[in-house]
Protein backbone atom coordinates (compact mmCIF):
# COMPACT_ATOMS: atom_id res chain seq x y z
CA UNK A 1 0.00 0.00 0.00
CA UNK A 2 1.48 3.31 -1.08
CA UNK A 3 -0.37 5.44 1.57
CA UNK A 4 1.26 5.68 4.97
CA UNK A 5 -0.70 5.93 8.16
CA UNK A 6 -1.69 9.48 8.96
CA UNK A 7 -3.64 11.05 11.83
CA UNK A 8 -7.32 10.57 11.41
CA UNK A 9 -8.77 13.18 9.07
CA UNK A 10 -11.83 15.23 10.02
CA UNK A 11 -15.24 13.70 9.31
CA UNK A 12 -18.40 15.41 8.24
CA UNK A 13 -21.18 15.44 10.77
CA UNK A 14 -24.39 13.61 10.18
CA UNK A 15 -25.37 12.17 6.84
CA UNK A 16 -24.50 15.23 4.77
CA UNK A 17 -23.30 15.25 1.23
CA UNK A 18 -20.55 12.66 0.69
CA UNK A 19 -18.81 14.87 -1.84
CA UNK A 20 -18.49 17.59 0.74
CA UNK A 21 -17.04 15.05 3.16
CA UNK A 22 -14.53 13.87 0.58
CA UNK A 23 -13.58 17.44 -0.17
CA UNK A 24 -12.81 18.02 3.45
CA UNK A 25 -10.79 14.80 3.52
CA UNK A 26 -8.77 15.74 0.43
CA UNK A 27 -8.25 19.26 1.70
CA UNK A 28 -6.89 17.81 4.90
CA UNK A 29 -4.57 15.47 2.95
CA UNK A 30 -3.27 18.38 0.85
CA UNK A 31 -2.47 20.33 3.99
CA UNK A 32 -0.38 17.39 5.17
CA UNK A 33 3.08 18.15 3.76
CA UNK A 34 4.22 14.53 4.07
CA UNK A 35 1.62 13.25 1.55
CA UNK A 36 3.14 11.88 -1.70
CA UNK A 37 1.76 13.94 -4.66
CA UNK A 38 1.30 10.87 -6.89
CA UNK A 39 -0.51 9.00 -4.13
CA UNK A 40 -2.67 12.05 -3.45
CA UNK A 41 -3.59 12.26 -7.11
CA UNK A 42 -4.59 8.57 -7.20
CA UNK A 43 -6.64 9.10 -4.08
CA UNK A 44 -8.18 12.12 -5.68
CA UNK A 45 -9.21 10.24 -8.80
CA UNK A 46 -10.44 7.14 -7.04
CA UNK A 47 -12.37 9.15 -4.47
CA UNK A 48 -14.62 10.57 -7.15
CA UNK A 49 -15.02 7.24 -8.97
CA UNK A 50 -12.69 7.91 -11.93
CA UNK A 51 -10.38 4.94 -11.42
CA UNK A 52 -12.28 2.43 -13.53
CA UNK A 53 -14.72 4.43 -15.63
CA UNK A 54 -14.12 4.64 -19.37
CA UNK A 55 -17.07 6.96 -19.99
CA UNK A 56 -16.75 10.20 -21.96
CA UNK A 57 -19.58 11.90 -20.03
CA UNK A 58 -19.11 13.89 -16.83
CA UNK A 59 -19.67 11.90 -13.70
CA UNK A 60 -21.83 13.39 -10.99
CA UNK A 61 -23.38 12.11 -7.85
CA UNK A 62 -26.74 10.66 -8.84
CA UNK A 63 -28.01 9.86 -5.45
CA UNK A 64 -26.35 6.53 -5.09
CA UNK A 65 -23.10 8.31 -4.26
CA UNK A 66 -19.73 8.32 -5.92
CA UNK A 67 -18.98 5.11 -4.07
CA UNK A 68 -21.75 3.29 -5.91
CA UNK A 69 -19.29 2.10 -8.64
CA UNK A 70 -18.27 -1.52 -8.58
CA UNK A 71 -15.04 -2.58 -6.96
CA UNK A 72 -13.99 -4.20 -10.26
CA UNK A 73 -14.07 -0.84 -12.12
CA UNK A 74 -12.25 0.87 -9.28
CA UNK A 75 -9.43 -1.71 -9.25
CA UNK A 76 -9.25 -1.56 -13.05
CA UNK A 77 -8.85 2.19 -12.88
CA UNK A 78 -6.06 1.87 -10.38
CA UNK A 79 -4.26 -0.55 -12.68
CA UNK A 80 -4.96 1.46 -15.83
CA UNK A 81 -5.18 5.17 -14.97
CA UNK A 82 -4.05 6.01 -18.50
CA UNK A 83 -7.56 5.14 -19.70
CA UNK A 84 -8.64 8.47 -18.26
CA UNK A 85 -6.47 10.35 -20.71
CA UNK A 86 -7.07 7.95 -23.62
CA UNK A 87 -10.87 8.49 -23.37
CA UNK A 88 -10.69 12.22 -22.49
CA UNK A 89 -12.82 11.79 -19.35
CA UNK A 90 -13.97 15.08 -17.88
CA UNK A 91 -14.99 15.21 -14.23
CA UNK A 92 -16.50 17.87 -12.06
CA UNK A 93 -14.98 17.80 -8.63
CA UNK A 94 -15.45 20.36 -5.89
CA UNK A 95 -11.72 20.69 -5.23
CA UNK A 96 -8.45 20.82 -7.14
CA UNK A 97 -6.11 17.80 -7.12
CA UNK A 98 -2.36 18.14 -7.52
CA UNK A 99 -0.99 17.79 -11.08
CA UNK A 100 1.00 14.57 -11.32
CA UNK A 101 2.38 12.96 -14.49
CA UNK A 102 1.46 9.43 -15.62
CA UNK A 103 4.94 7.99 -14.89
CA UNK A 104 4.70 9.31 -11.36
CA UNK A 105 1.30 7.67 -11.03
CA UNK A 106 2.75 4.36 -12.19
CA UNK A 107 5.65 4.72 -9.81
CA UNK A 108 3.30 5.48 -6.94
CA UNK A 109 1.12 2.55 -7.93
CA UNK A 110 4.16 0.25 -7.89
CA UNK A 111 3.72 -1.18 -11.46
CA UNK A 112 7.20 -0.33 -12.76
CA UNK A 113 10.61 0.05 -11.14
CA UNK A 114 12.18 3.42 -10.72
CA UNK A 115 13.91 4.26 -14.07
CA UNK A 116 16.36 6.55 -12.26
CA UNK A 117 17.63 4.68 -9.21
CA UNK A 118 19.73 6.44 -6.69
CA UNK A 119 23.39 5.98 -7.69
CA UNK A 120 24.49 6.38 -4.10
CA UNK A 121 22.20 3.65 -2.86
CA UNK A 122 23.99 0.54 -1.61
CA UNK A 123 23.36 -2.59 -3.72
CA UNK A 124 21.45 -5.37 -2.14
CA UNK A 125 23.80 -8.10 -0.92
CA UNK A 126 23.71 -11.29 -3.00
CA UNK A 127 22.29 -14.23 -1.18
CA UNK A 128 24.01 -17.66 -1.14
CA UNK A 129 21.10 -19.00 -3.17
CA UNK A 130 21.75 -16.45 -5.91
CA UNK A 131 25.46 -17.33 -5.99
CA UNK A 132 24.61 -21.02 -6.22
CA UNK A 133 22.13 -20.38 -9.02
CA UNK A 134 24.71 -18.32 -10.92
CA UNK A 135 27.34 -21.04 -10.53
CA UNK A 136 24.84 -23.70 -11.50
CA UNK A 137 23.79 -21.78 -14.62
CA UNK A 138 27.45 -21.17 -15.52
CA UNK A 139 28.25 -24.87 -15.23
CA UNK A 140 25.21 -25.74 -17.33
CA UNK A 141 26.27 -23.27 -20.03
CA UNK A 142 29.80 -24.68 -20.06
CA UNK A 143 28.45 -28.23 -20.27
CA UNK A 144 26.21 -27.21 -23.15
CA UNK A 145 29.22 -25.70 -24.95
CA UNK A 146 31.27 -28.83 -24.33
CA UNK A 147 28.42 -30.96 -25.62
CA UNK A 148 28.35 -28.93 -28.83
CA UNK A 149 32.11 -29.30 -29.25
CA UNK A 150 31.87 -33.05 -28.65
CA UNK A 151 29.11 -33.23 -31.24
CA UNK A 152 31.30 -31.36 -33.73
CA UNK A 153 34.19 -33.72 -33.00
CA UNK A 154 31.94 -36.73 -33.49
CA UNK A 155 30.70 -35.36 -36.80
CA UNK A 156 34.29 -34.64 -37.87
CA UNK A 157 35.38 -38.13 -36.79
CA UNK A 158 32.53 -39.69 -38.74
CA UNK A 159 33.42 -37.63 -41.82
CA UNK A 160 37.08 -38.66 -41.58
CA UNK A 161 36.05 -42.29 -41.08
CA UNK A 162 33.85 -42.17 -44.18
CA UNK A 163 36.62 -40.59 -46.25
CA UNK A 164 39.13 -43.12 -44.93
CA UNK A 165 36.78 -45.95 -45.89
CA UNK A 166 36.47 -44.47 -49.37
CA UNK A 167 40.26 -44.19 -49.67
CA UNK A 168 40.70 -47.79 -48.50
CA UNK A 169 38.09 -48.93 -50.99
CA UNK A 170 39.84 -47.06 -53.77
CA UNK A 171 43.21 -48.48 -52.74
CA UNK A 172 41.73 -51.97 -52.72
CA UNK A 173 40.33 -51.39 -56.19
CA UNK A 174 43.67 -50.02 -57.34
CA UNK A 175 45.50 -53.00 -55.83
CA UNK A 176 43.20 -55.35 -57.69
CA UNK A 177 43.80 -53.45 -60.92
CA UNK A 178 47.55 -53.43 -60.30
CA UNK A 179 47.48 -57.18 -59.75
CA UNK A 180 45.53 -57.61 -62.96
CA UNK A 181 48.00 -55.36 -64.74
CA UNK A 182 50.95 -57.30 -63.31
CA UNK A 183 49.39 -60.54 -64.48
CA UNK A 184 48.83 -59.03 -67.90
CA UNK A 185 52.41 -57.75 -68.07
CA UNK A 186 53.76 -61.07 -66.86
CA UNK A 187 51.67 -62.89 -69.41
CA UNK A 188 52.71 -60.48 -72.13
CA UNK A 189 56.36 -60.88 -71.13
CA UNK A 190 56.01 -64.64 -71.22
CA UNK A 191 54.43 -64.43 -74.66
CA UNK A 192 57.20 -62.10 -75.77
CA UNK A 193 59.85 -64.43 -74.44
CA UNK A 194 58.20 -67.41 -76.06
CA UNK A 195 57.88 -65.50 -79.30
CA UNK A 196 61.50 -64.45 -79.09
CA UNK A 197 62.59 -68.01 -78.50
CA UNK A 198 60.50 -69.19 -81.38
CA UNK A 199 61.85 -66.40 -83.52
CA UNK A 200 65.42 -67.30 -82.51
CA UNK A 201 64.83 -70.94 -83.27
CA UNK A 202 63.39 -70.13 -86.66
CA UNK A 203 66.23 -67.70 -87.32
CA UNK A 204 68.81 -70.33 -86.31
CA UNK A 205 67.36 -72.91 -88.62
CA UNK A 206 66.81 -70.48 -91.51
CA UNK A 207 70.17 -68.65 -91.32
CA UNK A 208 72.33 -71.33 -89.72
CA UNK A 209 72.98 -74.95 -90.50
CA UNK A 210 70.88 -78.02 -89.78
CA UNK A 211 72.74 -81.02 -88.46
CA UNK A 212 70.53 -83.99 -87.59
CA UNK A 213 67.70 -82.78 -85.33
CA UNK A 214 69.46 -79.53 -84.46
CA UNK A 215 70.13 -76.15 -86.01
CA UNK A 216 73.32 -74.13 -85.36
CA UNK A 217 73.95 -70.43 -85.83
CA UNK A 218 77.12 -68.37 -85.27
CA UNK A 219 76.54 -64.90 -83.75
CA UNK A 220 79.22 -62.45 -84.75
CA UNK A 221 79.05 -60.37 -81.55
CA UNK A 222 81.41 -60.38 -78.60
CA UNK A 223 80.21 -61.75 -75.27
CA UNK A 224 81.92 -63.33 -72.28
CA UNK A 225 81.04 -66.93 -71.53
CA UNK A 226 78.08 -66.27 -69.20
CA UNK A 227 76.70 -63.54 -71.50
CA UNK A 228 76.92 -65.83 -74.55
CA UNK A 229 75.10 -68.59 -72.66
CA UNK A 230 72.33 -66.14 -71.64
CA UNK A 231 71.93 -64.80 -75.19
CA UNK A 232 71.48 -68.28 -76.61
CA UNK A 233 68.90 -69.10 -73.93
CA UNK A 234 66.93 -65.89 -74.65
CA UNK A 235 66.74 -66.90 -78.30
CA UNK A 236 65.32 -70.28 -77.37
CA UNK A 237 68.58 -72.23 -77.69
CA UNK A 238 71.83 -72.88 -75.82
CA UNK A 239 75.56 -72.81 -76.48
CA UNK A 240 76.62 -75.56 -78.93
CA UNK A 241 77.52 -78.86 -77.23
CA UNK A 242 79.07 -81.31 -79.72
CA UNK A 243 78.61 -84.84 -78.34
CA UNK A 244 80.38 -86.94 -80.95
CA UNK A 245 82.90 -86.91 -83.82
CA UNK A 246 80.30 -86.60 -86.59
CA UNK A 247 78.66 -83.59 -84.92
CA UNK A 248 82.09 -82.10 -84.14
CA UNK A 249 83.27 -82.35 -87.74
CA UNK A 250 80.04 -80.80 -89.06
CA UNK A 251 80.34 -77.87 -86.65
CA UNK A 252 84.03 -77.32 -87.49
CA UNK A 253 83.20 -77.18 -91.18
CA UNK A 254 80.36 -74.67 -90.57
CA UNK A 255 82.49 -72.37 -88.37
CA UNK A 256 85.43 -72.50 -90.82
CA UNK A 257 83.18 -71.48 -93.72
CA UNK A 258 81.60 -68.67 -91.65
CA UNK A 259 84.93 -66.96 -90.76
CA UNK A 260 87.00 -67.96 -93.78
CA UNK A 261 89.75 -66.97 -94.33
CA UNK A 262 90.20 -65.69 -90.75
CA UNK A 263 90.60 -67.59 -87.54
CA UNK A 264 88.16 -66.52 -84.83
CA UNK A 265 87.37 -68.74 -81.86
CA UNK A 266 83.73 -69.23 -80.77
CA UNK A 267 82.40 -70.22 -77.35
CA UNK A 268 81.07 -73.78 -76.86
CA UNK A 269 78.82 -74.90 -74.01
CA UNK A 270 81.62 -76.69 -72.10
CA UNK A 271 83.40 -75.69 -68.82
CA UNK A 272 85.04 -77.04 -65.66
CA UNK A 273 83.88 -74.22 -63.36
CA UNK A 274 82.63 -76.54 -60.64
CA UNK A 275 85.60 -78.91 -60.45
CA UNK A 276 88.99 -78.42 -62.06
CA UNK A 277 89.47 -80.94 -64.89
CA UNK A 278 85.87 -82.27 -64.70
CA UNK A 279 84.31 -80.76 -67.83
CA UNK A 280 80.54 -80.50 -68.09
CA UNK A 281 78.10 -79.33 -70.75
CA UNK A 282 75.91 -76.33 -69.99
CA UNK A 283 72.98 -78.66 -69.28
CA UNK A 284 75.02 -80.28 -66.47
CA UNK A 285 75.85 -83.55 -68.22
CA UNK A 286 79.43 -84.85 -68.31
CA UNK A 287 81.50 -84.42 -71.48
CA UNK A 288 82.51 -87.76 -72.96
CA UNK A 289 84.05 -86.60 -76.23
CA UNK A 290 86.93 -84.07 -76.52
CA UNK A 291 88.64 -82.35 -79.44
CA UNK A 292 91.58 -80.67 -77.65
CA UNK A 293 94.34 -79.12 -79.68
CA UNK A 294 97.33 -81.47 -79.73
CA UNK A 295 100.68 -79.74 -80.22
CA UNK A 296 103.97 -80.15 -78.40
CA UNK A 297 104.22 -76.38 -77.88
CA UNK A 298 100.55 -75.44 -77.29
CA UNK A 299 98.71 -78.56 -76.25
CA UNK A 300 95.29 -77.99 -74.57
CA UNK A 301 94.08 -77.60 -71.94
CA UNK A 302 96.94 -75.64 -70.44
CA UNK A 303 95.29 -72.93 -68.32
CA UNK A 304 94.87 -74.90 -65.13
CA UNK A 305 92.53 -73.19 -62.65
CA UNK A 306 92.67 -69.86 -64.49
CA UNK A 307 91.11 -71.00 -67.80
CA UNK A 308 87.88 -72.91 -67.26
CA UNK A 309 85.75 -72.26 -70.39
CA UNK A 310 86.15 -73.98 -73.79
CA UNK A 311 86.16 -72.39 -77.28
CA UNK A 312 86.49 -73.85 -80.81
CA UNK A 313 89.07 -72.48 -83.26
CA UNK A 314 87.54 -71.58 -86.61
CA UNK A 315 90.53 -72.68 -88.73
CA UNK A 316 90.79 -76.32 -87.65
CA UNK A 317 87.92 -76.86 -85.14
CA UNK A 318 90.23 -77.74 -82.20
CA UNK A 319 89.20 -76.88 -78.63
CA UNK A 320 91.03 -74.40 -76.42
CA UNK A 321 90.54 -73.51 -72.79
CA UNK A 322 90.25 -69.73 -72.13
CA UNK A 323 89.46 -67.22 -69.41
CA UNK A 324 85.68 -67.22 -68.99
CA UNK A 325 85.50 -63.40 -68.96
CA UNK A 326 87.14 -63.09 -72.37
CA UNK A 327 84.85 -61.60 -75.06
CA UNK A 328 84.34 -63.86 -78.10
CA UNK A 329 81.83 -64.77 -80.78
CA UNK A 330 79.55 -67.65 -79.84
CA UNK A 331 77.77 -70.61 -81.43
CA UNK A 332 74.18 -71.47 -80.47
CA UNK A 333 72.24 -74.64 -81.12
CA UNK A 334 68.43 -75.04 -81.45
CA UNK A 335 66.17 -78.05 -81.55
CA UNK A 336 64.68 -78.55 -85.01
CA UNK A 337 61.17 -79.95 -85.17
CA UNK A 338 61.66 -81.33 -88.65
CA UNK A 339 64.45 -83.86 -89.07
CA UNK A 340 66.33 -83.74 -92.34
Amino acid sequence: MFLARRPSPPHSSGGGNRTQGLSLRLQWEQENQNMDPAALTLLCLCSVGLCGAASATPIQDSGSGIYGRSQERVSDGVRNPEKLRENNISVQIPFSCPQTSLPELRKARGDVPDPHPDPNAEPEPASPVSDFENSYNYVLSRLAGMDQEIHKLMVGHYTVDVKLSQVIERLTTMDAKVLELEDSVREAFQHSRDNRKETGRLEGCMKGRRIGYKCYLVYNSYEHYAGASRKCSERGGRLAMPRGRKEQEALADYVRSFFHPGNWPVWLGINDLQTEGAYLYDDGTQVSYFQWRKHFLSGQPDGGRRENCVAMASDDGDWWDHYCDRAMNYLCEFDDRVAL
